[in-house]
């Protein structure tokens, strides 16, 4: 079950390091090369979004069918191992929001590279007329 966990925990590792990618400053020809490439890798990399979907419904399920651990009757150990379940759902959780999160910066970033490649194309164009 861990496994689904450190994948996705790489997948955030490499969406922020795509990010820091393209909002370092650089010059206007290695900028657009680059959030070129990432604009054609951000399509098959769309995965993630249902991945991590899926897997904060899982996370859901999992809580809401969780054994309660309150009152008298629970042991210290069985008390910890709850406590600790559910600091994992809430790490999850965080993992799976910042990888959705991440993953649209980056879509909006690309896309206001784009934009702004666009508008100077325009400019340029009504300059020389």
């Amino acid at each position: 079950m861990a496994l689904q966990w450190m994948i996705l925990a790489y997948v955030v590792a490499a969406e922020a390091a795509v990010a820091i990618i393209l909002t370092l400053p650089s010059p206007k020809a290695v900028k657009s090369r680059v959030s070129s490439i990432i604009s054609h890798i951000l399509q098959p990399s769309l995965f993630i979004i249902p991945f991590a979907a899926f897997q904060l419904l899982d996370i859901y399920w999992k809580n809401e069918h969780r054994l309660m651990c309150k009152g008298e009757t629970c042991t210290a150990i069985e008390r910890d191992r709850y406590e600790r379940s559910t600091y994992k759902a809430q790490r999850n959780v965080v993992l799976c929001v910042s990888a959705c999160l991440l993953y649209w910066f980056i879509y909006r970033i690309c896309h206001f590279h784009k934009d702004i490649q666009r508008m100077e194309e325009m400019e340029k164009k009504y300059k020389d007329e």
